[in-house]
């Protein structure tokens, strides 16, 4: 087994350029078996994947998280590194102020049962309401206070990223959506926030589970898709050039796991992986299932063939238009039109 790959996401702060993330045990994938999910939180860590994504709108994962804190501190053994989010509520954004920010990570560090959480990402709904950026200088805020280490974004585009940056937000990620299908990091948001520190944390880059053999020949889903993640994901198969389109690229994956010994979702996600401002990927996970799966990215080295067999599909389909999460703030849209704004009341 290869050694899990770390790198600096700021100074003196490592990370494994693989995260688990947190959203499939929210339980909108299906009933969470919440015991289980707690004991095999071990094995991702022993195997070197010490680095967990959450939310403060996640139900239920900081507090598992918590309680796993808790049983390392028992253990005389150090917690896990947190990445979690303050996302405020769509119909509560006019309302939100500082004391409204520092609500929610104080909320976050008790359900964490820690004094300090490594990394927080800011996410607003809406630009047109005002006060994001006094909301992320309170964020700021608390940093200096030594309540939170490091600051991150999730789903800000360029201009607003950068604006951030020059409102005294010191930002050293942004969580986005990046994958083989859905490339619109790179067209801005890496050369112009990369440039000023910001390295990119990715969601997305399985699109859900798409990217597996179990889809590879398979009839187009419909109606029939048991999750909310899947309809989100077939929608940007549709942007990359619908089903026929994804197939290719599907036995594009195979053709090269198969020769490096692996799967598709490894070959997907070492891709990502391999892209400029890209530190690490966020794969999501209710149990320690397809661990030994997810380790694997950590020995596949693409190579010059590899990528010769992706170039041409890639260039014929760009994916879906526009700066980072623009298509999403459309409530009137596709994708905006499936999304949940207010989770922190649900």
């Amino acid at each position: 087994m290869s050694a899990v790959e770390t790198i600096e996401l700021a100074p003196g702060y490592r990370i494994p350029r693989v995260i688990r993330g947190g959203w499939q045990l929210a339980g909108d994938h299906g009933p969470v078996d919440r015991a289980r999910a707690l004991d095999q939180i071990a094995a991702f860590v022993d195997a070197g994947l010490d680095t967990v994504d959450g939310a403060d709108i996640y139900a239920g994962v900081e507090q598992l998280y918590g309680d796993f804190n808790a049983r390392r501190r028992a253990q005389g053994l150090p917690p896990l590194q947190v990445h979690t989010k303050c996302v405020p509520d769509f119909d509560d954004l006019a309302r939100v102020d500082e004391a409204c920010i520092r609500r929610i990570v104080e909320r976050s560090l008790q359900r964490l049962q820690v004094e300090r959480v490594d990394l927080v990402q800011f996410h607003w709904w809406d630009y047109r309401v005002g006060g994001w950026l006094e909301a992320a200088r309170a964020l700021a805020a608390l940093q200096h206070e030594g309540r939170i280490r490091h600051l991150g974004g999730t789903n800000f585009d360029t201009a607003h990223t950068l604006a951030m940056i020059d409102g005294g937000v010191p930002l050293v990620a942004m969580q986005v959506q990046y994958s083989l299908l859905d490339r619109r990091p790179a067209r801005q948001l890496v050369p112009q926030a990369g440039s000023r520190g910001v390295q990119l944390l990715c969601y997305g880059t399985l699109a859900g589970g798409f990217f597996s053999e179990r889809w590879l020949g398979a009839p187009e889903p419909g109606a029939e898709l048991s999750n909310r993640s899947l309809i989100k994901y077939k929608l940007v198969i549709d942007d990359f050039g619908g089903w026929d389109a994804f197939q290719t690229l599907l036995q594009a994956c195979k053709a090269i796991g198969d020769r490096h010994g692996v799967g598709i979702a490894t070959v997907a996600t070492r891709w990502v992986l391999d892209q400029p401002g890209v530190a690490a990927a966020i794969v999501g996970a209710r149990y320690a299932d397809h661990l030994q799966q997810t380790l694997a990215v950590f020995r596949l080295r693409l190579d010059d063939e590899d990528r010769a067999r992706l170039a041409p599909i890639l260039a014929a389909h760009p994916g879906p238009e526009g700066d980072t999460y623009a298509l999403e703030r459309d409530k009137s849209g596709r994708h905006g039109r499936i999304m949940k704004y207010n989770l922190n009341k649900t």
